[in-house]
């Protein structure tokens, strides 16, 4: 997996840029606006789900090769898809059902993240950014488990103040690939 995410994220920091900002900008509309309808989250949620998978099984095809572990990352894409095209065959299905996609899906893509950086360490500066996003997906995966019924307004909040922590530490991994990459380039 350590070469297929650093082939990705060398060639595609930019992608991790507006995947952060577009998270940053997501947690600032719920995060501020927290009676937004269930509705319009469903589809900003789905979209931002079926992105980032496309994003990631595009990465895992297009740089699988000589890299044995290509399948997590995209294992990772196909859930993001897969949660994706749920939300938007279901958007009527609020509170709860939504809850536990949510927390699924954060909890999954935490496991995979963590895994990833443990792999990374020896190839880049900044690994720790991976694993700490790692972790804030597990625990707000594991604290919406505990509390689906929080109610909606609750659940939106919290999700722009992950969407917005969860951008900023993409943003600024996208930034130390850049740099990773600059200095790769620079000693070639």
């Amino acid at each position: 997996m350590a070469g297929v995410l650093a082939d990705l994220y060398k060639s595609a920091w930019w992608m991790l840029l507006l995947r952060g900002i577009f998270l940053v900008l997501f947690g600032i509309l719920f995060a501020t606006w927290p009676g937004v309808a269930v509705f319009t989250f469903i589809i900003f949620f789905g979209a931002f789900a079926l992105v980032h998978g496309l994003v990631a099984v595009i990465g895992s095809i297009a740089n699988r090769a000589g890299n044995e572990d290509w399948w997590l990352v995209m294992l990772e894409g196909v859930v993001s898809i897969l949660l994706g095209i749920i939300v938007f065959v279901w958007p009527g299905r609020t509170g709860l059902v939504l809850a536990y996609f949510i927390a699924a899906w954060a909890i999954i893509m935490g496991i995979l993240r963590i895994y990833g950086a443990i792999k990374l360490r020896k190839e880049i500066d900044g690994e720790w950014l991976l694993i700490l996003g790692g972790i804030i997906s597990l625990l707000f995966g594991i604290f919406v488990f505990a509390r689906p019924l929080a109610g909606a307004l609750a659940i939106a909040w919290i999700i722009g103040v992950y969407a917005i922590v969860l951008g900023l530490l993409g943003i600024l991994l996208a930034f130390r690939v850049k740099s990773w990459q600059k200095k790769m380039e620079a000693s070639q």
